[in-house]
């Protein structure tokens, strides 16, 4: 499989966004690349692009690794999950977890090759679970290698 911006999510895709659950970004078609993983390892890494905060209240999220038979990946649990983060605390920079920060990573896995099989498109749900999200963006995408992943201003390398 080749990673590149196929292989991307989401871009600093905002997650403000009321309770519930939303599709964020663009999804991968895996029609062509049905073991995704299979023989090396491949990484599903989420980086906050701007700290993720609610407005007064603290609240949680999490972020779900999900596929579908459709591109307009179902949001009312029945996609196939793949990946469930823990839950993330939602507050400001003082009170968030650190993973949701500018700069943090909430998720860095390798994706999940054993268990249900892989629909043809897959893409990431956030789920704001208590409260509203007023800030925050994240960027989402495939990596061959975690370790040596480095983000750049406006994908330009140093």
């Amino acid at each position: 499989m080749i990673l590149d911006e196929r292989t991307e999510f989401a871009d600093a895709a905002s997650v403000a966004a009321a309770a519930g659950t939303a599709l964020i970004g663009d999804v991968v078609d895996l029609q062509t690349a049905r073991d995704v993983g299979n023989g090396e390892p491949v990484y599903f890494v989420i980086t906050v692009d701007t700290e993720i905060i609610t407005g007064g209240v603290a609240g949680t999220m999490r972020f779900k690794l999900v596929s579908d038979a459709q591109a307009a990946i179902a949001t009312d649990g029945t996609a196939t999950e793949h990946f469930v983060s823990h839950d993330f605390i939602t507050d400001d920079a003082g009170a968030n977890a650190a993973e949701l920060n500018a700069g943090g990573v909430p998720v860095a896995i390798v994706l999940p090759t054993e268990g249900v099989p892989y629909e043809r498109f897959l893409g990431v749900l956030v789920e704001t679970l208590t409260t509203t999200t007023t800030a925050g963006a994240i960027n989402a995408f495939l990596t061959k290698d975690v370790s040596r992943w480095k983000s750049y201003a406006n994908a330009v390398g140093a």
